[in-house]
């Protein structure tokens, strides 16, 4: 309790003083002391990553402080290098994923003479006999077919080339279930693999001290934008009021969409400002947000939200269909962190680049699970909206 009064308390000394933006305080969800901004700063600059985030790779992927050092700068290595392998490969590019083992970017490929392009820009090549492009429109078939309950979601996987239909274990042998994935096979290359739980979004009723509230649901802020903050779209609809942790006006849901999509963006006034952090929430230091690169899958990223905190883990699948009880949402970013409710609409970020806003998933942190997040890129785009950024 000690920690939370803390954090809390400076929020409110930095967010209610609004003459400070004056000064052009750069703008995020949420923020500590102005001491603890110019630390982090101090710290960004010298190293990958700060020790409170070192400390939560540590815990929750079971690395030494030198591995997740080694970790956060392979995989900045590889963010890099993937637009330009993609290039290289042209039509024959199957898919990309950091590779944890060997700490470089592999790109599957369906004919061996791009090999020696796609090596030279820094990346591993894997024979593969499926084009993204390939599995890409054998999703969209698939996307377009009503899913039962017991399918949990659907991705394109380049490492298997394939796309991935998750079952929950319980009803893999459901009638419903199985004339799907007659269906999906239809469509092109399919995998079943079984997943221990059914989706489910991460708002909740409201309990105290936390992040804002809209309605009687409380949700997590995602991260800062020119003029307000994103969030997942679950928690709002376009025009409703939002409330700050202390019950005071923040501002109002600007645009949401769900399901289709999981996101939405909230302007923030009434004397509220934001900064490009993300909250450590006592746990580890905060962290300051310096793009939006998205990270390959196999890459480590962690998560801050206001019921769970801070917790790690690594990108499993991209562009996947979450079949949520409230309908398909599309174009998410699976990972192996947990998640409860309350953590909705919080920031996914890995390194220091925003990846998206907390949607749902099935499991906690006590037990663990997985989450899904919808991409911040493409809500910045949908929205034409800015990413705050140190």
């Amino acid at each position: 309790m000690r920690n939370a009064t803390v954090v809390r308390t400076g929020l409110s000394a930095l967010l209610l003083l609004g003459s400070w933006a004056a000064v052009g305080l750069p703008s995020a969800s949420a923020a500590d002391s102005p001491s603890s901004l110019t630390g982090t700063r101090a710290s960004a600059d010298d190293a990958p990553a700060s020790a409170g985030l070192l400390s939560a790779m540590r815990k929750d992927l079971g690395l030494t402080e030198s591995q997740a050092r080694a970790r956060l700068a392979a995989e900045k290595t590889a963010t890099a290098v993937e637009p330009k392998a993609r290039r290289a490969a042209g039509s024959t590019y199957g898919g990309s994923w950091f590779d944890a083992g060997t700490g470089r970017l592999t790109v599957a490929i369906t004919d061996d003479r791009t090999a020696a392009a796609v090596r030279e820009t820094g990346a591993d090549t894997r024979l593969v006999p499926h084009t993204a492009r390939q599995l890409d429109a054998a999703k969209q078939r698939i996307d377009a077919l009503s899913a039962p309950g017991g399918v949990s979601s659907w991705h394109v996987d380049p490492e298997a080339s394939s796309v991935v239909v998750n079952v929950v274990a319980s009803a893999h042998d459901d009638n419903d279930v199985r004339r799907f994935v007659e269906r999906a096979r239809e469509a092109g290359p399919v995998t079943v693999r079984e997943t221990a739980g059914a989706p489910r979004t991460f708002a909740a009723g409201t309990v105290g001290g936390d992040p804002y509230y809209t309605g009687n649901v409380r949700c997590s802020i995602g991260f800062s934008v020119h003029g307000g903050f994103v969030t997942a779209g679950h928690c709002g609809q376009a025009g409703g009021a939002v409330r700050g942790w202390d019950g005071s006006d923040i501002g109002s849901f600007q645009g949401s969409s769900f399901p289709g999509d999981d996101y939405a963006w909230v302007s923030v006034g009434n004397g509220w400002w934001t900064v490009p952090v993300v909250l450590g929430w006592g746990t580890v230091s905060d962290q300051l947000v310096r793009g939006s690169a998205e990270a390959p899958v196999g890459a480590s990223v962690c998560r801050s939200g206001s019921t769970t905190h801070w917790h790690c883990g690594s990108v499993l699948a991209k562009n996947e269909t979450v079949n949520y009880s409230q309908g398909a949402v599309h174009q998410m970013t699976k990972t192996s962190v947990c998640a409860e409710p309350g953590d909705s609409g919080g920031s996914f970020i890995s390194g220091d680049q925003a990846q998206g806003v907390t949607s749902g998933g099935w499991g906690n942190c006590g037990g663990g699970g997985e989450t899904w997040h919808q991409p911040v890129n493409e809500i910045l785009n949908r929205y034409g909206l800015t990413l705050h950024t140190a």
